[in-house]
């Protein structure tokens, strides 16, 4: 165990108090809408804290073979487990009424899903024998490896489901991650259903959202029902996908689970949802260390050891600006609205009064706006644009000093890189105590982790 003094530049820090507070709002979802969640690892993979997750989740859901069997092998319960299977998983209780809401218990082992746009043969062998559910994104994909899944399916080991395309899509502006943008290769458009769901297949699955609130999900599912209503009826479950919010506190929790119970209700179907994000939301940092301040013709450009291109992937390619511990300001368009080189869209009635445009006195420190400075915050790489944001500071921050940035835990570890010979940061894992020494590391790279990957 160490201290915060005591750790390495860069690293990630998982906060193990904040995932047990997303994990116990899942965990209410889970129980009073009667629904199963899983883990999507595509966001979030630190096997580190699996056990943990496995205590108030149901199971994971996998992008591709390497992380079913992570999840096979890392997500595990301290107490002996009931193994899966399709009759243990949708039974209900035959001596007494189902309470509203129940489920089977998190004793059974957990459930392991995986869903790819198409599988290789050499992998699918594999997948049927440690996965307990299988989503096809094509009735091609589904006859084309028949022969491996339909034996474990008919004995009862195996869940078989198709991916389906809305043709609804809730996104603005960001195509990149929309499965029903035209021309989208994700599920099975309605004209290309035959007309009966293919023998051995009991589930639908959807995954069109990215961090969303409640209307866009009910809304999709609104398209759903209208588009494939014979198959709900034939279905024994249905998957809602992810990109579900759940831990943001403004997300409609108690809208979700009286929908899910209307699913339910409805169509007679075992829910389930997979959210990645919502289970590390705000559950971890970057910190970083300036190693450099160069004055630029507008403002200070601060050169850090943690890079956007290797650390965090998704602010280039969203883009985005991540929060940043005791920033004022931050983006690109905060900075010009306060140079007075844009103008700002009125939220409100008592905002359409003209902007005060401020002239600039010395880079990044405009008259007439508030005290502080304006960064730009970039890294050591040699790629021109591997810049993370502008940032405004109450002061410049100097050499040696270091800089936390929020929201780190997803979608960070599970996309990170070693362009140029960068280090990949250290793994730090908090412990829920009240404690100087609280700090674990989990995992440290070095050479060898950037050689192995070469030839």
């Amino acid at each position: 165990m160490m201290r915060y003094e005591e750790l390495n530049t860069p690293s990630y820090i998982v906060q193990e108090r904040k995932l047990k507070e997303n994990l116990e709002i899942l965990r209410r979802v889970r129980e009073e809408a009667g629904c199963k969640i899983l883990l999507a690892q595509k966001a979030f993979s630190m096997y580190r804290v699996y056990s943990l997750i496995a205590e108030y989740l149901d199971g994971t859901t996998a992008s591709g073979i390497f992380e079913a069997k992570l999840a096979a092998e890392e997500f595990v319960r301290e107490k002996a487990p009931v193994a899966f299977s399709v009759e243990n998983a949708f039974r209900r209780n035959e001596n007494e009424a189902e309470e509203e809401g129940s489920l089977p218990d998190l004793r059974k082992t957990p459930e392991n899903h995986v869903f790819e746009p198409a599988y290789k043969n050499t992998e699918m062998r594999e997948l049927c024998e440690i996965c307990s559910h299988l989503y096809f994104n094509s009735l091609a994909q589904l006859e084309a490896h028949r022969s491996l899944w339909e034996p474990r399916q008919k004995a009862g080991d195996l869940e078989v489901a198709l991916r389906i395309n809305p043709e609804y899509s809730t996104q603005e502006g960001h195509a990149i991650y929309d499965p029903c943008a035209p021309g989208s290769r994700l599920g099975i458009r309605r004209s290309q259903m035959p007309e009966k769901l293919p023998e051995g297949v009991t589930g639908l699955h959807f995954h069109t959202l990215c961090e969303q609130g409640l209307e866009p999900l009910i809304e999709t599912f609104r398209s759903v029902e209208l588009r494939f209503a014979s198959y709900l009826q034939e279905a024994r479950f249905i998957n809602l996908g992810g990109g579900h919010h759940i831990t943001r506190p403004d997300y409609d929790v108690d809208g979700l689970i009286s929908f899910v119970k209307e699913i339910k209700e409805k169509w007679q179907l075992e829910v389930y949802l997979e959210p990645g994000e919502a289970i590390a939301l705000n559950a971890g940092t970057l910190i970083t260390k300036v190693l450099d301040v160069i004055d630029t013709e507008d403002m200070p450009t601060l050169i850090l050891d943690a890079s956007a291109a290797c650390h965090m992937p998704d602010v280039l390619e969203m883009p985005y600006t991540p929060p940043l511990f005791l920033a004022m300001k931050s983006g690109q368009e905060a900075y010009e609205e306060e140079q007075g080189q844009r103008v700002r869209k009125p939220e409100t009635a008592d905002e359409m009064v003209p902007a005060v445009c401020t002239a600039k006195t010395e880079a990044g420190k405009p008259t007439g706006a508030s005290k502080g400075a304006w960064v730009r915050l970039a890294s050591r790489t040699c790629l021109a644009g591997d810049v993370i944001g502008l940032y405004k500071l109450p002061a410049v921050p100097k050499v040696g000093d270091i800089l936390t940035f929020g929201d780190m835990a997803i979608y960070s570890m599970v996309k990170n890189n070693t362009f140029n010979g960068m280090a990949l940061p250290d793994i730090v894992l908090e412990h829920d105590r009240e404690a100087d020494d609280r700090f674990e590391l989990v995992k440290r790279f070095g050479y060898q982790d950037f050689k192995e990957r070469l030839s």
